[in-house]
């Protein structure tokens, strides 16, 4: 039998960089998915769990610009797999802890190492696809490596926790890092581009004015996609709890809701491939999402989640091609972090304007409604984006 074909150079440097990033997503969910376990093993209450979940995510809004610049200066696989040890560290970390402390600085160190590999890995499918016209397919297969995870760990570490503890489902998260580390070093070829900033830093290369605006613009919608995707998975059980859903079923609608969202993140990135104008596919998905989100308020919440589902994350490799669109390939590593840092102001920023508006109104359906507001902003400021990329003309950013 005859060997199979190897992979061009990009697509299998995509697979080894979707497959390692599914590690985030996995280690990101072992809390929520060890909820039960972490609050009976360590007595902490509701408040202290969303707090325990969200830290994560906090060190991106200081980490993501700084972690732009440090792979231009150290090389981007160095710079993954720092972030990479730091999530093995900080998973381990929380499966000895002895208090909620402890735990609490594992998954900050956890997630300022998922912060390195975030926006370092996004920069790097860039450089491979920069310029060619799979790229918005090869973006939505990256981006779909953290539901896919976030899924995963849903089956797999509820149960663990359940039989072992929280701390076997933390060390899962661990051992997925390290796993992900060990394919990173051994699987994983070299861009030209990677460490390209070591390079020509001696001669003043930077992001320029006019690509930091651009860059900022593509954050603030991935900032805003993000934010209401918090804000969807944050109150929908609520929102099912108050319609009289059972906590079982209520699982089954947001696990099917997650993926089904994994296979519209595909379905937009091989239909902007083809033939669909980008601007239509993100303007038209993001406008009947905000619909289904809107109706949430007053509709049966469970066909609305999963038609959610279905549309919302079709525009998903659009938004994540920007950037690769308007920086020069010496930019990028920065640009990145200045996108990326968009995304982390997103998921802090957005969740706690809704779960005000919660207490506020006492509306279960009031987060969902500013969620649906929110998403009609997005195909404005992606309208603002390319105004303001052909009054400028900058060059197409190639490898």
């Amino acid at each position: 039998m005859a060997p199979l074909p190897a992979l061009p150079p990009h697509w299998s440097a995509l697979a080894v960089l979707t497959a390692a990033r599914a590690s985030l997503g996995f280690q990101f969910q072992s809390v929520p998915s060890a909820s039960p376990a972490l609050m009976e093993g360590f007595g902490i209450d509701f408040a202290a769990l969303g707090m325990l979940i969200g830290l994560y995510f906090l060190p991106g809004i200081v980490l993501a610009l700084p972690g732009g610049m440090l792979g231009r200066r150290f090389g981007d696989r160095r710079l993954v797999a720092s972030g990479m040890v730091l999530m093995t560290l900080g998973g381990t970390l929380m499966a000895v802890a002895g208090n909620a402390d402890v735990l609490s600085a594992g998954r900050l160190i956890s997630g300022a190492g998922a912060v390195l590999l975030n926006v370092t890995m996004a920069k790097m499918v860039s450089d491979w696809f920069a310029g060619r016209e799979e790229i918005v397919l090869a973006m939505a297969i990256f981006v779909n490596s953290f539901p896919i995870g976030s899924g995963l760990a849903l089956l797999l570490l509820g149960p663990l926790s359940a039989a072992a503890g929280a701390s076997a489902a933390m060390l899962a998260s661990a051992a997925a890092a390290l796993l992900a580390l060990l394919l990173l070093l051994l699987a994983y070829r070299r861009h030209p581009n990677d460490g390209f900033g070591a390079a020509v830093a001696t001669q003043g290369a930077r992001i320029t004015a006019g690509e930091c605006v651009l860059v900022c613009v593509a954050g603030a919608i991935w900032g805003i996609y993000n934010g209401v995707f918090g804000i969807i998975f944050g109150f929908a059980p609520t929102l099912l709890a108050d319609a009289g859903i059972g906590s079982a079923t209520a699982g089954l609608v947001l696990g099917s809701t997650i993926w089904l969202m994994v296979g519209s993140i595909q379905v937009g990135g091989v239909l902007a491939q083809r033939s669909i104008s980008q601007v239509r596919l993100l303007g038209w998905s993001m406008a009947v999402a905000a619909t289904f989100m809107i109706l949430l308020a007053w509709l049966p919440p469970v066909p609305l989640l999963i038609a959610i589902g279905l549309v919302l994350g079709l525009p998903v490799g659009v938004i994540m091609s920007l950037p690769a669109t308007v920086l020069r390939p010496e930019a990028r590593s920065l640009g990145m972090g200045v996108f990326y840092t968009g995304l982390y102001v997103g998921h802090a920023g957005l969740p706690p304007i809704a779960g005000w508006l919660r207490d506020a109104s006492g509306d279960a359906g009031a987060p969902l409604l500013f969620a649906g507001v929110m998403t009609l902003v997005m195909p404005g400021l992606h309208a603002m984006f390319r105004a303001l990329q052909r009054r400028a003309a900058p060059q197409t950013a190639v490898a």
